[in-house]
């Protein structure tokens, strides 16, 4: 009997046994299991506000932006700025995330490191554009709303990102531009003044008063409404040309007026001057003979010189 009753007391002692330590991990993996459910609450919790600041550090940002001078009427740097500002703050709530939920950010941030660098080597010319489209948007040398001239390449500025700038020309042509060859090149801000100069050059015969032709010119141009009085208009005598004297007329508008108004003065000029009697004189070209033969006017028939007829007759005799 006793033979039977050990093993017995054996088999009860280990199922007792095993009973505790499968509470035992129960009550262990209740308690994971809770601590994971709080943390993960609190990491939603987290991320929720995260997004709630990005958007208000966004907006804040934009408004604070939005007051300064410089700033205010320029949408481009106004919306990268936003951009940079929610980004920041959406990448620094989701570290916390990660670290509430046990991750560890540390090694996430060296293997995000490293392959930055590898993308980085790779993609060398698409950061050296990204690079330039900061410094552009940091030193502002143009604004959405300029005509610009890039490398001769002119238009009006559309739009500027981090990678390109593009431009819209007269003829509406999209035009697109890298940021890294629009810092590199030589840039000209056409509409980067408020004021701009008109300048138009006239040529006058050489016979003519040309003390009148400039004061017909000045007077002209003065008498335009768009044509700003300070500075007055200026004309001078610039260049002797081979058939012609250039007069040359300088007369200062407002930036928006400088298409239609030199138009304007170019057919004003050329009006004026025909009124006043003074010639505008066109290139002239001369007919040389060549070598001893001569054409009479509206003869294509050559005449030769007496010389040569009488030199004929005697051969003749």
């Amino acid at each position: 009997m006793s033979i039977l009753v050990a093993p017995l007391n054996e088999a009860v002692a280990a199922g007792q046994k095993a009973a505790a330590i499968d509470a035992a991990m129960i009550a262990k993996l209740t308690d994971m299991a809770g601590d994971f459910a709080i943390n993960l609450t609190v990491a939603i919790l987290i991320f929720a506000l995260t997004l709630f600041a990005s958007k208000w550090a966004a907006r804040a940002a934009r408004n604070g932006l939005s007051r300064m001078r410089g700033f205010r009427h320029d949408p481009t740097v106004l919306s990268f700025a936003t951009q940079v500002v929610r980004v920041i703050v959406i990448i620094i709530g989701m570290i916390a995330v990660l670290q509430r939920l046990g991750v560890q950010t540390t090694s996430i941030i060296a293997v995000l490191g490293a392959a930055s660098l590898a993308v980085g080597l790779a993609l060398q010319g698409t950061l050296s554009n990204v690079a330039s489209g900061i410094m552009l948007l940091i030193l502002r040398p143009y604004r959405v709303g300029d005509v610009v001239d890039v490398g001769g390449m002119s238009g009006t500025v559309q739009r500027l990102d981090l990678f390109t700038t593009q431009l819209s020309n007269a003829n509406n042509h999209k035009i697109v531009i890298p940021n890294s060859k629009v810092l590199s090149d030589p840039l000209t801000n056409l509409t980067g003044q408020q004021t701009r100069r008109v300048e138009i050059h006239f040529g006058v015969g050489y016979g003519d008063d040309l003390n009148k032709a400039r004061c017909v010119l000045a007077d002209m141009a003065a008498a335009h409404e768009q044509v700003l009085p300070d500075p007055h208009p200026w004309t001078g005598v610039t260049a002797l040309l081979d058939s012609s004297v250039q007069v040359t007329l300088h007369a200062w508008v407002k930036v928006e007026d400088w298409w239609q108004t030199q138009a304007d003065l170019m057919q004003g000029g050329k009006e004026a001057l025909d009124a006043a009697g003074i010639e505008i004189p066109f290139p002239h070209q001369v007919a040389v003979p060549y070598g001893d033969e001569e054409t009479l006017p509206g003869s294509e028939k050559p005449i030769r010189p007496p010389a040569a007829e009488s030199r004929k007759s005697d051969g003749e005799g």
